[in-house]
């Protein structure tokens, strides 16, 4: 199973099962990041960080602070899909996958909006 993106008439494989979504608030300008994992059930959050608070951006309280983010395991049901809206207003989404980071713009083109994430092939 891996993740898919899907934006309009174009859908990307990414060839892996698990990415971070990482993108910077508006107007707090706090980097927030997500964990998500394809299964056969869909699209689980696997882990939620975030490193600052503010904004509507508040950690719930389980989440412990690792490494100058405040982490936590949202409990959220496995999703059909993901749907990433880019306005923007803001930097776009990065996407990253062991590690490596790029622009959701170098996956989908700049221009579409929303984006979905999905569990794929």
């Amino acid at each position: 199973m891996s993740l898919c993106l899907a934006a309009g008439a174009v859908a990307v494989s990414l060839g892996t099962s698990e990415i971070t979504l990482s993108w910077r608030h508006s107007v707090q300008k706090t980097l927030w990041e997500e964990v998500w994992r394809a299964g056969p059930d869909g699209v689980t959050l696997v882990e939620a960080r975030i490193q600052g608070s503010g904004a509507g951006m508040e950690a719930p309280p389980d989440a412990r602070l690792v490494d100058g983010f405040w982490r936590w395991t949202p409990q959220l049901p496995p999703q059909r899909e993901v749907v990433m809206r880019r306005s923007g207003a803001t930097a776009d989404w990065q996407v990253c996958i062991a590690g490596r980071c790029r622009a959701m713009a170098e996956l989908v083109p700049p221009e579409a909006d929303p984006v979905r994430l999905t569990a794929c092939g």
